[in-house]
């Protein structure tokens, strides 16, 4: 391997800055610039690092900067409308229950403001500000180079002016709640330059002695400020307005800190408070605290996929490559990295969970408010964190579902007239859970039974009780509200959710009407199958609620069950309808196959069969065409154990559905794509939702050579998993607990010898391939040859 591939490995570089654009206020259309600069972030802070030479521009965000508040929008008078509602459904009405559930089941007030919030009561997030930077005699730059090297967390522009090189670094500290930027010349006073802050609306900058403090108040009163400090080493300092003016420095540290009333009755003293502690260290001791809290959490896993040559090349280059068909195996693991990284950015312990753009928003109304939606979205964010080994990163997750369910319980209430909680298919950091302002996308209210998948989740990978004594309340009480929500269809007697959505689909009825609502569609029907299911087993293991356990079980055997359709395709709906675009975004209906489990090739292989047709079918009308949506048919491919069909996908995401910094483009630009392509390439090298862990599950043929090392797997374990030509050739098993696992290795091949500390370690080979190995407790590893 060439050096320059090599130092490159783990880097995202350009040879030239991202164009600087002027201030937005709206940011639905990507910005060539903003889609070129680079992220950093801490989980609370994050900034877009553009690299410019004679200004340069670093867009801010604070994960809190929302505009709206609390409000009032559960609907009291729903109650009334629900039973005919469900009498039209039943009687196959569909037109006229979707025209009376507009009129009456709906929120109250401007909802979500049909994704344009910024100045309803629902609100939305929003820009922080601007950090200026503007560089005297700075024009005639070479040799320039910009880059963000996954293995440091760090953002680095270096290039030459005369004889001079100029250096800047950034990142955002998790260990100081700062973004650092560090500049130096290789000649002594050399940094001359300006600094400010500014924002396009709403707040007023000031700038005294060594720091520049931009502060406001969004629409609904959340109050905001940043706070910037200047440290240089030798020069001056001059103040001039709302700028800050550095003349003659050989090395500068800019230290930001943010804060709103969210979290802080007084967000200007709460900046001073961080930068008093940060700016006691120097950049050596700041550089050193990040590197060591960031590398912990990025170095767990390590994945090589072969063509690290292309590492030579900048990243704008190599995807235009990739475009014109040639291959990029490296492209796909730097991709994988890039995600993991995006999520130790977005979501820390304490910060609020990743939105539709992680935490990097430009402009003030922000496309679709950047809010959470909860039938898919924000889900799919998370589908990285426990494969990918980062389960502290779920952590806001979690407490956001948690702090849901105040609100949901009201809603509950004063929606359906029900105990439990609900969230419906849009929700924001001031707790909305009512239904959408029209039904055909916002009357989706098994998402609180989606959201509380993770919660069981994160007990599967990581078996701490006191974790499963936590969650399940919360899941315990979403069941509730479903066991009395759920009604008898008149046909079967099923049980069903009515009225509900197959999420932003529509249908044709009979006489060719296109309508969304209906009644028992099956995502519900699988959501709550998997709700249940899991409500039941974390009641055996906790040793409680033994009545109401009996109830679920009771209930899960009369749900509506999947069906095959005419087509052979897996019904997206309970009865077999003609989908009004048959190339929808949207694959509600294979949920069960991912990220549920209730479809397996070798456990369900007739539905396994129709939902491999239902893909088919979405494709070849044009589904997939956003990126979240092409992200999620690598990880269906994947669960089909088809690696061509996944890396095919895998592929078309990053020709068509990938900005030129490597963020996931629906459009615009949406972070959910790219924790769900690295979801996929994870599933593609290992799988443990099928009640075993199975290796490279779904491995193409162009990753012939390769190894990953340190991926999540549910019981509390990490794997190592090596390949050549195309062929496992051993694997590792880091087990934390005294447990049994199935392993199955790749089709065609056994596990022929398990070793602990080079002695042998017995184990049963089944009769279906797989074998089965009891661990000891404690962390121990256990090498597995396969043949």
């Amino acid at each position: 391997m060439r050096k320059t591939s090599q130092e490159n490995l783990w880097k995202i570089w350009y040879r030239e800055p991202a164009p600087i654009e002027p201030p937005t206020t709206n940011a639905w259309q990507n910005s060539p610039g903003w889609v070129r600069a680079l992220p950093i972030g801490n989980g609370k802070l994050g900034a877009m690092i553009y690299g410019g030479i004679e200004e340069e521009r670093i867009q801010l965000n604070e994960d809190s900067v929302w505009s709206g508040q609390p409000q009032e929008a559960d609907n009291p008078d729903a109650p009334r409308y629900l039973p005919e509602v469900r009498r039209l459904l039943f009687e196959g009405k569909y037109v006229q229950a979707q025209q009376l559930a507009t009129e009456k089941f709906v929120c109250l007030g401007a909802g979500s403001g049909h994704g344009n919030g910024a100045n309803v009561p629902f609100g939305c997030y929003q820009m922080l500000a601007d950090l200026r930077l503007r560089f005297e005699g700075h024009a005639n730059a070479r040799n320039y180079r910009r880059e963000l090297d996954l293995t440091t967390g760090i953002v680095r522009v270096r290039y030459q002016v005369g004889n001079v090189t100029y250096t800047r670094e950034h990142f955002a500290s998790l260990k100081d709640e700062v973004i650092v930027v560090h500049l130096t010349s290789s000649k002594p006073g050399e940094l001359i330059f300006e600094a400010t802050l500014s924002r396009p609306e709403r707040a007023e900058t000031i700038a005294k002695k060594d720091y520049v403090l931009l502060s406001g108040e969004l629409n609904g009163g959340l109050r905001f400020a940043a706070r910037l400090v200047v440290l240089p080493q030798g020069g001056t300092i001059q103040t001039e307005g709302d700028t800050l003016r550095v003349r003659q420095a050989t090395e500068v540290t800019l230290l930001l800190s943010a804060g709103t009333t969210y979290r802080t009755s007084n967000p200007p003293a709460y900046t001073t408070k961080v930068l008093s502690r940060a700016r006691q260290q120097n950049y050596p001791r700041l550089r050193e605290e990040h590197f060591r809290t960031y590398h912990n959490l990025f170095a767990r896993v390590h994945l090589s996929l072969g063509g690290e040559e292309a590492a030579a090349l900048p990243i704008d280059e190599r995807l235009e490559r990739v475009k014109r068909g040639e291959p990029d195996p490296h492209l796909c693991a730097l991709y994988f990295q890039f995600a993991r990284y995006l999520m130790i950015c977005s979501s820390q312990p304490g910060s609020l969970p990743a939105n539709l753009q992680g935490i990097w928003a430009d402009g003030i109304q922000t496309p679709w408010n950047c809010d959470y939606h909860t039938d898919i979205n924000v889900q799919m964010n998370y589908w990285i964190a426990e494969t990918g080994a980062l389960p502290e990163c779920v952590e806001p997750l979690i407490e956001f579902i948690e702090r849901l369910r105040e609100p949901g319980r009201k809603t509950a209430r004063v929606h359906y007239g029900l105990s439990g909680w609900v969230v419906h298919t849009v929700t924001n950091v001031w707790g909305f859970t009512s239904p959408g302002e029209h039904p055909g996308w916002g009357q989706f209210p098994a998402a609180a039974g989606w959201l509380c998948q993770h919660l069981w989740e994160h007990y599967a990978f990581t078996q701490d009780k006191k974790v499963l004594q936590r969650v399940y309340p919360i899941m315990k009480e979403a069941a509730e509200f479903y066991l009395r929500f759920l009604v008898p269809e008149p046909k079967h007697g099923w049980l069903v959710t009515a009225p509900s959505i197959s999420p932003e689909n529509s249908f044709r009825t009979a006489d060719g009407q296109v309508v969304s609502v209906c009644y028992g569609p099956t995502m519900d029907m699988q959501i709550l199958r998997e709700l249940f299911t899991n409500c039941i087993e974390a009641s055996r293991i906790l040793d409680v609620d033994g009545e109401f356990r009996k109830q679920l079980e009771e209930t899960r055997a009369r749900l509506a069950p999947m069906q095959i359709g005419k087509h052979g395709q897996l019904q997206e709906w309970i009865e077999d309808f003609e989908e009004n675009e048959p190339g929808h975004r949207h694959m509600s209906h294979l949920y069960g196959l991912h990220p549920g489990n209730q479809i397996t090739p070798r456990g369900t292989p007739e539905l396994a069969k129709a939902a491999r047709v239902s893909l088919e079918r979405r494709i070849a009308h044009g589904g997939g065409h956003t990126g979240w949506s092409r992200a999620w048919l690598v990880n269906f491919w994947a669960r089909l154990g088809d690696g061509e069909k996944a890396h095919e996908n895998l592929m078309a995401l990053l020709k068509h559905s990938t900005l030129p910094n490597l963020f996931d483009n629906h459009p615009p630009f949406q972070i959910d794509g790219n924790f769900g392509g690295a979801a996929g390439i994870a599933e593609m090298l290992v799988q443990s939702h099928a009640g075993e862990i199975h290796l490279l599950p779904a491995l193409p043929k162009s990753w012939r050579d390769g190894y990953v090392k340190g991926l999540g797997v549910r019981g509390r374990a990490q794997i190592d998993i090596f390949w050549q030509d195309g062929k496992a050739t051993r694997a590792v098993l880091f087990s934390a607990t005294a447990h049994t696992f199935r392993i199955r290795p790749p089709d065609g091949q056994r596990v022929v010898l398990v070793t602990r500390n080079g002695r042998r370690v017995p184990f049963q080979t089944n009769e279906d391939g797989t074998i089965t190995l009891k661990t000891a407790k404690g962390w121990n590893a256990y090498n597995l040859i396969v043949q």
